[in-house]
């Protein structure tokens, strides 16, 4: 074969390649769209506030025990 043809083919590949990659990127974000919108319909909200409400947890202002409590971790994950 001449180099010209491989060269050609090669691109051609390429380029199909790269059509393939776009249109599949380009459904992937539309279904997600899609699916997105048909989520939001059925959420009612009010399990996001109950939740993030329930996960605070008051901030550590003595150092000593954090210190104790980090150390206590540490401890644990070398078991």
């Amino acid at each position: 074969m001449e180099a010209a043809s491989l060269l050609s083919q090669g691109i051609e590949l390429a380029i199909i390649g790269m059509g393939t990659v776009f249109v599949f990127l380009t459904v992937l974000i539309f279904v997600t769209g899609l699916m997105s919108s048909i989520v939001l319909k059925f959420d009612t909200g009010e399990d996001l506030a109950t939740a993030s409400s329930a996960t605070q947890s008051s901030p550590v202002t003595d150092q000593g025990r954090l210190i104790a409590i980090i150390t206590a971790a540490i401890a644990e994950h070398r078991k």
